[in-house]
């Protein structure tokens, strides 16, 4: 009886040994694709830097400035007037107090259970 009992304890801490071994290879595996991947991103963060910074390089204005008079002809170029934003007199004023009528009559109509965006889309595919 102890014989059996010895045999399946040593059975048993092969069996958890092998188990223990394979887990710390894995653990190892995913370590180093982990540290891979790091490195990967690193990588790629410092070249995406590097990108940026060429970015801001070519776009000042001393740097596109001479490409633009070079082809201001073939791209029939104009420079911007200031006219075409327009004024701020151009933006209609707000109205000094909402319009409570029609915000009245779109509550009532609501609460009557008619949906007032169902006519208007009514009336569109009517037409």
């Amino acid at each position: 009886m102890i014989r059996t009992l010895n045999f399946i304890l040593v059975l048993t801490s092969i069996l958890g040994l092998v188990a223990v071994y394979g887990l710390k290879f894995s653990v190892e595996e995913t370590a180093s694709s982990k540290f891979a991947l790091e490195r990967t991103i690193e990588a790629q963060e410092a070249e995406l830097s590097l990108l940026k910074a060429d970015w801001s390089f070519l776009n000042q204005p001393g740097h596109i400035a001479p490409i633009v008079q070079r082809h201001e002809a073939a791209l029939a170029l104009v420079r911007i007037d200031q006219k075409q934003f327009g004024s701020f007199n151009d933006i209609p004023m707000r109205p000094a107090e909402p319009d409570t009528d029609a915000l009245d009559e779109l509550f009532q109509l609501l609460n009557a259970g008619i949906d007032p965006i169902d006519q208007i889309l009514e009336q569109i595919l009517e037409e």
